[in-house]
């Protein structure tokens, strides 16, 4: 098999440690059982001319195995997903079942929590941001409401956990400044339930090792 190596920031602001996409794809090598290597970007080498080679948006993370180099995280999580049957069930149906999940964690879930996190993360004081915040916050809990009540009494989106388990948990996390999953409390118990898997854990501790290593010190300066 060929080596895998996933790029990742080497340091973000305290607010996006922990949610960081590369989390997602760690997670799902993790449960893979797949080994990889980090390639890690320093201040500004996102927008360098190599890096927006692979990644046209100056973002992370950057799958590459091989001959083969993915942008966008449900992307990779698809590829990764279809080595695996943790991840992904093995008949065709159940694999589309999956999959359609995945589109609506991306599409109907994702970008209204983004629309919401992002008023209170980086415009919390805009006059603009203090005025849209509750009805960000209303189309953010509508999708949420929508979700909870397909998941029902289910302990996973489908009969067993999945990576579109493992790609919506991502999503509710960043809600973690909030009370919304809450009050949504199988939600909170899918969340929590993905989130105690030995694999998740691991990923993340990955992910923070790099923030603790390279945060800057009061010199201004970040370790090497």
């Amino acid at each position: 098999m060929s080596q895998i190596t996933v790029t990742a920031f080497k340091w973000v602001p305290p607010f996006a440690q922990g949610l960081v996409r590369d989390l997602r794809v760690r997670w799902a090598l993790e449960e893979a059982g797949l080994p990889y290597e980090q390639k890690l970007l320093g201040p500004g080498e996102n927008n360098s001319p190599e890096h927006r080679a692979v990644q046209p948006f100056g973002q992370v993370p950057v799958y590459q195995e091989g001959d083969l180099t993915l942008f966008e995280s449900g992307a990779i999580l698809v590829h990764i997903a279809r080595k695996s049957p943790v991840l992904m069930p093995a008949d065709d149906a159940g694999r589309m079942r999956v999959i359609q999940w995945m589109f609506a964690a991306l599409n109907s879930v994702e970008p209204h929590v983004s629309n919401f996190t992002a008023i209170d993360l980086f415009y919390p004081d805009e006059e603009w941001a203090k005025l849209r915040r509750p009805s960000a916050e209303k189309f953010a809990r509508g999708r949420l409401e929508g979700l909870s009540n397909a998941l029902g009494t289910r302990d996973y989106l489908e009969n067993d956990f999945t990576v579109a388990d493992l790609l919506m948990t991502t999503i509710l996390r960043n809600l973690r400044h909030t009370r919304v999953v809450a009050d949504f409390p199988n939600l909170a118990a899918l969340q929590a339930r993905c989130e105690a898997r030995p694999a998740f854990t691991r990923a993340l501790n990955a992910q923070m090792a790099n923030f603790e290593k390279y945060a800057p010190r009061p010199e201004g300066k970040a370790t090497t």
